[in-house]
């Protein structure tokens, strides 16, 4: 039988491609058609209900788009319609959502030193948490406040402030920067679903039945667009966040996931400016700067919590039997001796000051809680130690096999 994590090692890797591959056409057709509306210009031999046009060069060849606000007179046969990219970067990052966190609840989701739940628990809580902001976001928007562009966009960021903080009280660092950036992309692509493309289709329909469609719809799912283009950039920041254990695994996370949509929307506003001919105003990429080095400092300011040395280490009940497990006591010298120098509470390898990617070994707990973690990077690659810098031996890594195979059988016993 094929090793399931393995199988599920690369299942993640093939989703969490295709993932980039549609994000990446996804976020170059929306800067690309923003950047393009913004540089229109009216012409006097334009057609008739255009309202501005553009000339481009690019690979050796020119081109002139023209933008009509409402529709043109007539349609053509052929029409592209750009929506597969948003729909597919989001099937596939709630199947990498799935495969990642759902499957490795225990590991990757549950945070137990916030809160004890169930696999079940957190996963209604994860996949709930998604359907709910787009319900109040949509609700916001076709309330009066959608009148009022900016006060909308100050109450959407409050929101977002207040379910960074949420997250980051129920699931691990690292989850809780993940599902924040889940939750705005959720925002994005029902904006493209459920309200752009609904609206450009009754347009269309309009035209090719004779009728004259109605400026609303337009109006509307430029609305829309305009939100998606100002999340754009921190939804990247947070896909990329658990890499960096400075931005998620620190105590005031929540706050540097919040300080991230700022900076997005001052960059942002530096291209838009720029390519509406409104000039480039410089003073974003100062504030930008001072917000980066705020995020900074917080993410170097001790924890409250201090760590209790002394204290019984707890290991949560649903990883157990890997602390039972026969293996288990060969397993735990090996790691406290190659790995956990790192990655510990507080590591004591020259020039390490924080465990990589927040991954702590150095308990019976964590060492539980990441049993497929050492079992993938150690055991069945050479990952890890990094340059087998601490000397783990070929005898090391095939007990580490050993011991994890054998969770399988313990876990169907268990069963």
């Amino acid at each position: 039988m094929y090793d399931l994590a393995v199988f599920t090692d690369w299942a993640a890797f093939a989703v969490r491609w295709l993932h980039v591959i549609t994000a990446m056409a996804w976020i170059g057709a929306s800067f690309y058609f923003i950047a393009l509306d913004l540089m229109l210009r009216p012409s006097p031999d334009m057609p008739e209900g255009a309202t501005g046009e553009e000339w481009e060069v690019h690979g050796g060849g020119f081109y002139n788009t023209v933008k009509y606000n409402v529709a043109p007179a007539r349609l053509p046969e052929h029409l592209t319609w750009h929506k597969w990219q948003s729909y597919w970067t989001w099937l596939s990052g709630v199947a990498l959502l799935a495969i990642v966190y759902w499957g490795g609840a225990e590991m990757f989701l549950i945070d137990y030193d916030k809160i004890e739940l169930s696999t079940l628990q957190a996963i209604l809580i994860s996949a709930g948490s998604l359907a709910i902001g787009w319900v109040l976001y949509d609700f916001l928007c076709k309330s009066p406040l959608g009148n009022h562009p900016t006060a909308l966009m100050g109450l959407l960021f409050v929101i977002l402030i207040v379910m960074a903080w949420g997250y980051d009280q129920v699931f691990t660092g690292r989850a809780a920067l993940l599902h924040l950036g889940a939750f705005t992309a959720t925002i994005m692509t029902a904006n493209v679903f459920l309200i752009i493309m609904p609206n450009q289709r009754i347009v269309v329909k309009d035209l090719q039945e004779g009728r004259t469609p109605d400026a609303k719809y337009g109006k509307i799912a430029k609305l829309r667009s305009t939100h998606n283009n100002y999340l754009t950039l921190p939804v990247i920041f947070l896909m990329l966040s658990n890499h960096y254990p400075l931005a998620f695994a620190t105590e005031y996370a929540w706050i540097i996931a919040s300080l991230v949509f700022l900076l997005g929307v001052l960059i942002r506003h530096y291209f838009n400016s720029m390519h509406a001919g409104k000039g480039e105003p410089h003073w974003t990429w100062g504030a930008s700067a001072v917000i980066f080095v705020i995020i900074m400092w917080l993410s170097s300011i001790p924890m409250n919590q201090d760590y209790d040395f002394e204290a019984e280490v707890i290991v949560p009940e649903p990883v157990q039997y890997v602390v039972a497990n026969e293996h288990y006591d060969d397993v735990r010298n090996i790691v406290m001796g190659r790995c956990s120098m790192c990655h510990g509470v507080d590591p004591v390898w020259e020039g390490v000051r924080w465990a990589p990617r927040g991954l702590r070994l150095d308990d019976d707990a964590q060492i539980a809680l990441n049993a497929r973690m050492i079992y993938l990077h150690a055991g069945r690659s050479h990952a890890m130690p990094p340059g087998n810098i601490t000397g783990m031996t070929v005898e090391e890594r095939a007990q580490i096999v050993r011991w994890y195979q054998s969770l399988d059988r313990d876990v169907a016993a268990l069963d």
